[in-house]
């Protein structure tokens, strides 16, 4: 059962999302519903020129609130835990030349 569906339509949409941070590899996931640090979930989520949906399983691992500072959306963050080197691959190949970006994302 899929928990979130998640469809990133452009680049900086997907860089937005992107946690680098966390390791493995992270995706935030704007939503308003409420979720639990530790929280298991099942993703699915569509990359920009795509027409592929790909799952995972992660577990939430960052909260932003209704009204989170710098104009954040509220979401979660969220760890990938199946395959995350896969996942990892195909968002960095997407985003290669983003990621030395200093533009604001979703959490940080």
């Amino acid at each position: 059962m899929i928990d979130l569906v998640v469809n990133f339509d452009t680049l900086h949409h997907l860089y937005r999302a992107y946690m680098p941070f966390i390791q493995p590899v992270g995706l935030f996931v704007s939503t308003s519903e409420s979720h639990y640090l530790g929280q298991e979930l099942t993703i699915a989520y569509q990359l920009p020129g795509s027409t592929t949906k790909l799952e995972f399983k992660g577990a939430v691992v960052w909260i932003n609130p209704l009204g989170a500072s710098g104009g954040r959306p509220a979401g979660i963050g969220v760890k990938i835990i199946t395959e995350p080197e896969t996942h990892k691959h195909h968002i960095e190949n997407l985003l290669s030349r983003e990621l030395a970006s200093g533009d604001q994302t979703c959490t940080m």
